[in-house]
């Protein structure tokens, strides 16, 4: 039997811009007209690609076009891409909400939607009324539902608020009631969009454990969306990028995020920056800056970063150098000492990088500018970046590998030939 639980073949959603519903009474007849002699509808046929940046030149856009995957049982897959690239058309399909245009949706098991702040609740009614409404929509008997209750009111903090109408509740405590539900009345399927956003930093920690609980502990799948790279990272057993509305990657979580990221695999780094846009500000400019390191880049290679900064006026000079990792996580930063900048010159600052300090993997590089070492008045980001790859040397012959971590540290090894 198949371990599929979700399949999405040829999917797509299409709106009209400006109005509600599908228009005149004319166009919903030749639409039906169409369909019945098993034609192509006219009005799917002049839609345009959800591009937010350009003007449009028809009444009709794809939210979604021709989307195709499948998830399996156990999975988490993460759905990642910028805003309006189609991530809550896609989910509110998948939770039957709302009707593709073109294309279906297979799906196994009980789906549990978390799409927005206190869906399915009834602002009127209590803390625990919508619990029981909740778990009634989502097919869940009154038993189910009892046997459940304190583990729900546990996890999600609201015992003092349990008898008050929602409405009196705060975004936080809408989402964490509603995703308590969501989570513990065992659906086969659970899907989350970026409503964990709201919850406090306690609340994100406990939601993704138990998404980890549930996916790896029960067997259960999840559907993931957010713009938390580091949550998706390590949430997510896969991942897929939306652009547009059509699936611009799919491959694993660290693959997908490098791509969303614009720092994919088969892009060249950026060895040397020339300025640019926002490259000055009160008379101090990053004229050019590069990284020098061998063509190939070791965990063990030193990495020197130069950078040509110019100054106007004379002042008190202080930089700091940030690195990051491909999810935008902030690794360290290397400040310089503090300087006194002449008027009208250029000075070379280097920074270095020491080796055995990171492992392989894509690098990006920030600089900020700081007066009087607590005001910063310039930041460029991700102006330089860079690829560690991981060469291993045996006998002469190197072969490429891939350890994992965040750091490289160098440390001593000794090989006992034999212990007799």
């Amino acid at each position: 039997m198949s371990n599929v639980v979700i399949k999405a073949e040829n999917l797509s959603k299409q709106y009209r811009l400006g109005l509600v519903g599908a228009g005149t009474l004319r166009e919903d007849l030749l639409g039906l007209w169409y369909k019945l002699r098993q034609k192509e509808d006219p009005y799917k046929l002049i839609a345009e690609t959800n591009d937010q940046s350009s003007v449009a030149n028809s009444d009709f856009v794809w939210a979604l076009k021709d989307v195709n995957f499948e998830v399996s049982k156990g999975e988490v897959l993460g759905i990642i891409g910028k805003n309006g690239a189609g991530k809550s058309t896609l989910l509110k399909l998948l939770s039957r909400v709302t009707a593709p245009s073109t294309g279906e949706i297979k799906a196994k098991g009980r789906i549990a939607s978390l799409l927005e702040v206190g869906t399915g609740f009834h602002p009127e009614l209590t803390g625990k009324e919508n619990v029981y409404l909740n778990g009634a929509i989502m097919g869940m008997n009154r038993a189910e539902i009892t046997r459940k209750m304190d583990e729900i009111v546990e996890f999600a903090g609201v015992q003092r608020y349990l008898g008050t109408p929602v409405k009196r509740y705060s975004s936080g405590m809408y989402v964490r009631l509603a995703f308590a539900v969501a989570a513990h009345l065992e659906p086969e399927i659970l899907i989350v969009d970026e409503v964990l956003a709201v919850g406090d930093a306690e609340f994100q920690k406990k939601a993704i454990g138990k998404m980890e609980d549930v996916s790896s502990g029960q067997g259960r799948t999840v559907l993931f969306v957010s713009h938390n790279m580091k949550a998706v990272n390590s949430l997510c057993t896969r991942a897929i990028v939306l652009k547009s509305g059509t699936v611009d990657f799919a491959g694993s979580t660290e693959d997908s995020v490098s791509h969303y990221l614009g720092l994919d695999a088969t892009e060249t780094e950026i060895l040397t920056y020339n300025g640019g846009e926002n490259n000055s500000a009160e008379g101090v400019t990053l004229k050019s800056a590069k990284i020098v390191a061998p063509e190939i880049i070791k965990p063990n290679n030193d990495i020197l970063i130069n950078c040509e900064i110019e100054f106007e006026h004379s002042k008190v000079f202080y930089a700091n150098i940030v690195i990051k990792t491909n999810e935008d996580l902030h690794l360290f930063s290397a400040p310089c000492k503090a300087f006194q900048a002449d008027e009208n010159c250029t000075y070379n600052v280097e920074f270095k990088i020491p080796g055995n300090l990171l492992k392989e993997g894509d690098y990006r590089v920030c600089i900020s500018f700081v007066r009087d070492r607590s005001v910063t008045f310039l930041t460029i980001f991700n102006f330089l970046t860079f690829r560690i790859t991981e060469v291993f040397e045996d006998d002469g012959i190197e072969w490429y590998g891939k350890t994992y971590g965040v750091f490289k540290p160098q440390i001593p090894s000794t090989v006992i030939q034999s212990i007799r």
